[in-house]
């Protein structure tokens, strides 16, 4: 598996390509995919549809899990290009199979297992599709394959065969290409820019940013916390931003009484490619904003820190 770094990158001929390739593979058959609303998901249905029309069925999975985004808005995103997205609700699946997890890499197992044996399973079976497509770049097999973090949607650079695993291929049109990569490739395929300049998001979204058991109310409590952080960095320019939930608790004081409440950890990266990043120097004016916002408007909160440790040894991701 070659890369193709960005500058090497004709666009143009690399949708060509993987477009006839994707149809190849297909042939008459239907396939699948999940659109998160992410850069990589999105360029990945827009490939395929390209590629299958109708007879790519594309679903948005809502897990519980996801930024503070309605479905909707994606929904009427992609109607607008020409593709049809169906909403599937499996929150209940994706809770109950984290239920008293806190290892991170048995969380991002159980979040695995279930979107693709629980959920695509069942919905391969329903449609008779024989293939997925889906979004996996380059990085996020590097960093599996080196141990740093079992990436959700990385199988056979482990010996793993998805087809004897969940009962269907998977297609990765993007595998050979970093993040700007994907960037490029996005806008050459017609996606707005709201969508190509997105910041990205992780597979096991908002589950990878609460250290500890990801229940519906700590999910909840991160998901404010990047509301109210995402708005605030908007126009930092930078890469990636996010809010962590710790998993102790810490002892802190309102109306003086104690206050014995819950911890979010400030990410803010300067990165191209998600390889090695380093923390942006915000202005203490903006920190001092997001922390006094937070421990204000979400419940149970009454400390802020922020992350100054460069890409390596960090990862921009905590879990």
């Amino acid at each position: 598996m070659e890369e193709i770094t960005v500058e090497a990158l004709n666009s143009e001929k690399f949708i060509e390509q993987q477009v006839s390739a994707i149809s190849e593979t297909v042939g008459d058959g239907l396939a699948i995919n999940a659109l998160s609303g992410g850069i990589d998901s999105s360029a990945v249905t827009m490939l395929g549809h390209r590629a299958l029309g109708d007879r790519l069925k594309t679903y948005f999975i809502d897990n519980g899990i996801m930024r503070q985004e309605k479905p909707e808005w994606i929904v009427s995103v992609f109607k607008d290009l020409g593709v049809h997205v169906e909403v599937i609700d499996a929150r209940t699946e994706f809770f109950d199979a984290m239920s008293g997890i806190t290892d991170p890499e048995e969380k991002r197992e159980a979040i695995t297992q279930t979107f693709y044996k629980d959920v695509f399973g069942r919905l391969v079976k329903e449609s008779g599709a024989k293939h997925l497509l889906q979004g996996t770049i380059l990085t996020d097999v590097d960093e599996t394959v080196a141990g740093i973090k079992r990436q959700h949607n990385v199988f056979e650079q482990l010996g793993i065969d998805p087809e004897k695993t969940f009962g269907y291929k998977i297609i990765e049109p993007l595998i050979q290409l970093r993040k700007d990569g994907v960037r490029k490739v996005a806008e050459a395929l017609g996606l707005p820019e709201e969508i190509y300049n997105r910041m990205p998001f992780p597979g096991p979204a908002l589950a990878a940013r609460v250290i500890g058991e990801a229940t519906p109310e700590r999910i909840e409590t991160a998901r404010q916390a990047t509301v109210i952080l995402e708005g605030e960095l908007a126009d930092t320019g930078a890469f990636q931003y996010m809010a962590i939930l710790h998993e102790d608790r810490v002892t802190g004081m309102r109306n003086g009484e104690r206050d014995y409440g819950t911890q979010i950890e400030i990410r803010c990266w300067e990165s191209v490619d998600a390889r090695t990043a380093r923390p942006t120097r915000l202005p203490y004016d903006l920190l001092e904003r997001l922390a006094e916002r937070i421990t204000n408007e979400v419940p149970g909160v009454v400390s802020i820190t922020y992350g100054i440790a460069t890409k390596p040894p960090s990862t921009m991701e905590v879990v």
